[in-house]
């Protein structure tokens, strides 16, 4: 089986993107490695925290997909050069430096997991 290292995965993430919301936290996604798609999606992580599947999306051209109802039936598609908008409800994030954990399900390849750290500023 084909392994993508986290050190490329990392170049997915938006720099200076992750930020706080009214209702969470959110950051970009832009896909510069190539068009794929994943059947399952990893919790994200917090610093160590894992925040709920169920209140976490991706939203692309006015279009939202929850992480919890990727599945086989019902991929995400991670497009090419499109930006991917991640989206936690319910979870407050602290400002400072905070490391964000995230994988996928992707056919032919299993789990790819990769992390960035960014700052969140302060309000």
């Amino acid at each position: 089986m084909i392994t993508v290292p986290g050190f490329l995965l990392r170049r997915l993430y938006v720099k200076q993107s992750l930020k706080k919301t009214e209702t969470g936290f959110e950051f970009e996604l832009r896909n510069r490695l190539g068009s794929g798609y994943a059947h399952g999606m990893q919790p994200l992580r917090v610093d160590g925290v894992e925040v709920d599947p169920g209140r976490t999306i991706f939203a692309l051209d006015g279009h939202e997909t929850v992480f919890s109802n990727v599945s086989k039936e019902n991929t995400f598609t991670l497009a090419m050069n499109k930006t991917i908008t991640v989206r936690a409800d319910g979870f407050v994030i602290e400002p400072g430096p905070r490391k964000i954990e995230m994988g996928f399900d992707v056919p032919g390849l299993g789990t790819l997991r990769f992390d960035f750290t960014d700052v969140v500023e302060d309000d």
